[in-house]
């Protein structure tokens, strides 16, 4: 169950406190609809639950606040705005990307896609997608690991009919299996079909906390939509009648030329315009909203038989009851106060339901918990419940039974031991995550050409170092165009998270982890290398082609060459991911790989008084001097190499600009996990 306790926002400019003081609870076996109008502050809400947001106030998900969950993605399954993706990757990719990050099978991506409905699209980029598809994936991803919990912000919003019932079933069944379903809504008549129980909010605070059946009754009422150029006259006309013959009617005239009446029927309206002679364009039946209609004033309702409070009356929050014909509707909470009335009766839900074939564990046992297994639903399980839902299928017509057939259940993970964290988990999630997109074979196909090119131009104007030249490393330009585009793709790596957060249902925002980023430095490292050796391999090639064995003899230190090589550009991948981690920002990132030449060698140069390369002059007798044992298999040539390396200006500079970015790093990390 969801427990939220005082969630309250910060204090905005001038203005009061988008969500002040909310408390609802959201049990177990139900679905909870979380109801107001556009700024009632139920995004708020959501955000501020799922710590995505400062604030005060706690929201214990079975117990414990989401960040002393263990694998939140696991426990609690989001869905807010559109699929947190990168709008180049296939639908197939995504899933599977996530499944690796929650270390799940990548048959569940598999499972999933057929249940929604997209298996004939998983080839399909993100960008490609309609909302109802988009709405639909991103549904698969909230219903990935199998959480305990669903957290949706308007999920059926701007769907078809069909499509919203579709969904609503899958949310149906999920709490028929004792899951948590908590969604929000502006329609009113959408959280008394599909919910158990309504959590109203208006103006950031709880208004009205009701089951779905009182609410239905106290907020929910049959009316007559007339529209007709002499609106006043019919409404003066509607009210002088009832009146007369003290029948109970309301006029509420809702716009210039809008009449919503209650408490008669088409018939007696159409009657009356038609005697009179007046001229209507509408004239219909409908399930009216207390609180979606404006503020009526004094000559436009009529109240007969009794008093209706109009205080409060907004975005179906309205806490007024009408009594007709000397029956008073009971059930409704004043503003502020949580009903503790009985839950609402079984009913049957409008649309496709998950099929109620029997449902079976792996082990070939029958699941009691999914719907149509031949045992009751764990619906009351930790919640109170009065009991479980029919299902659906079979209690509709043919169009409902057409769109159960239609539609695919959406399987259980049976995830019911959850498997240790392997320290391979992050590792798949990175490989999956860099090979999803074609920005890294892009950016490698660039860099492979921009350094054969400058690495023939070179060679072409002359007196250019040999090392210089392999390297395509004019003294023009800060760094080679290898290091160049290794450092952006470790910038990719974390700064696209920020961008396109996959990891966003695992703690909110992308996390910051010493496992993750260990991946990310040893995958991007690994990407650098190929870069720096491909490139150095492409440069030799044409060098050869146009100028023979001149330009391409290997010099006498072709090691300390090569392994000063092979760290610059691994170097500069490593301060991109670091940078990129620290800031959230792939632009950051890449600026802070341009800083190590442009800025940091400059610095250490005037601070130094000049080239650090002396400080390694008399490095291996300092060496030799230190009372230790003889260094086996001339280990000290190896350690003297190192030092040189790294005593050289550039070497210098990036050695002490990713230590930096380390404990700035590791700081941020610990700063997260004491909140």
């Amino acid at each position: 169950m969801i427990q939220v306790l005082g969630l309250s926002s910060h204090p905005r400019r001038n203005l009061p406190p988008a969500v002040d003081d909310v408390s609802f609870e959201a049990y177990a076996g139900r679905v909870t609809a979380l109801l107001g109008a556009p700024g009632a502050g139920r995004t708020t809400v959501l955000r501020l639950m799922l710590e995505l947001q400062p604030g005060l106030g706690v929201t214990h998900f079975k117990g414990r606040p989401l960040h002393e969950i263990p694998h939140p993605a696991r426990e609690v399954g989001t869905l807010l705005g559109d699929v947190p993706g990168h709008p180049a990757r296939t639908v197939r990719g995504h899933l599977r990307m996530l499944c690796a990050a929650t270390g799940l099978p990548v048959r569940r991506a598999d499972e999933l896609l057929e249940a929604v409905g997209l298996v004939s699209l998983r080839e399909e980029r993100l960008s490609s997608l309609s909302h109802g598809l988009d709405r639909r994936l991103g549904l698969a991803c909230a219903l990935l690991a199998d959480p305990h919990t669903l957290v949706l912000d308007e999920p059926a919003a701007g769907l078809s009919p069909r499509e919203a019932r579709w969904l609503h079933g899958v949310l149906r069944a999920h709490a028929e299996r004792g899951g948590t379903v908590l969604f929000t809504t502006g329609d009113s008549k959408e959280a008394a079909h599909h919910a158990d129980r309504v959590v109203a909010m208006n103006e950031g605070k709880v208004v009205a906390d009701l089951a779905a059946t009182d609410f239905a009754r106290t907020r929910l009422r049959p009316r007559v939509a007339v529209r007709s150029p002499h609106a006043a006259r019919l409404a003066a006309l509607l009210t002088k009648e009832a009146r007369t013959y003290r029948r109970p009617l309301e006029v509420v005239r809702e716009e210039a030329n809008r009449l919503s009446v209650y408490g008669s029927t088409c018939a007696d309206v159409g009657e009356t315009a038609f005697r009179h002679g007046i001229l209507v364009h509408q004239l219909a039946d409908e399930i009216g909203d207390m609180g979606c209609s404006a503020e009526p004033s004094a000559d436009s309702a009529v109240r007969i038989g009794s008093a209706r409070s109009r205080t409060g009356e907004r975005s179906g929050v309205t806490e007024s009851a009408s009594a007709r014909s000397g029956s008073a509707a009971r059930g409704a909470a004043a503003p502020g106060a949580v009903a503790s009335g009985p839950a609402a009766p079984a009913r049957s839900v409008p649309g496709p339901t998950p099929s109620t074939s029997p449902a079976k564990h792996p082990s070939g046992t029958r699941n009691p918990g999914v719907p149509g297994a031949g045992a009751p639903g764990t619906g009351t399980q930790g919640s109170g419940a009065s009991g479980s839902r029919a299902p659906a299928s079979g209690a509709r017509g043919p169009h409902a039974r057409d769109l159960v057939a239609r539609s695919a259940t959406v399987p259980p993970g049976f995830i019911h031991v959850r498997p240790a964290p392997s320290p391979l988990q992050p590792l798949r999630y990175e490989l999956r995550r860099a090979a999803g997109v074609g920005t890294g074979y892009l950016t490698a196909g660039v860099v492979l050409v921009t350094s054969a090119l400058v690495a023939v131009l070179l060679a072409r104007a002359g007196n250019t170092p040999q090392y210089r030249l392999l390297a395509a490393w004019p003294r023009q330009i800060p760094l080679p165009p290898a290091a160049l585009g290794a450092g952006l793709l470790g910038a990719i790596a974390f700064g696209d998270e920020f961008r396109h957060p996959a990891l966003a249902a695992d703690r909110g925002t992308v996390p910051r982890r010493l496992g993750l980023l260990t991946a990310k430095l040893l995958v991007s490292g690994a990407i650098a290398l190929m870069i720096a050796f491909l490139s150095l391999g492409c440069d030799l090639e044409v060098l050869y082609l146009a100028y023979g064995q001149e330009l391409t003899r290997v010099p006498g230190n072709w090691l300390s060459l090569g392994a000063g090589w092979f760290a610059l550009v691994v170097g500069c991948a490593w301060a991109g991911v670091l940078a990129a981690g620290v800031f959230r920002s792939t632009t950051a990132g890449l600026a802070a790989v341009l800083a190590v030449p442009v800025a940091v060698v400059p610095l250490l140069h005037h601070v130094f008084g000049g080239s650090s390369i002396r400080t390694a002059a008399g490095i291996v007798r300092r060496l030799r001097e230190l009372a230790l044992p003889q260094w086996p298999f001339g280990g000290e040539r190896y350690l003297t190499a190192l030092a040189r390396l790294i005593a050289q200006p550039v070497g210098g500079a990036l050695t002490l600009s990713l230590g930096a970015l380390l404990c700035a790093y590791v700081g941020a990390t610990l700063r997260t996990r004491a909140r």
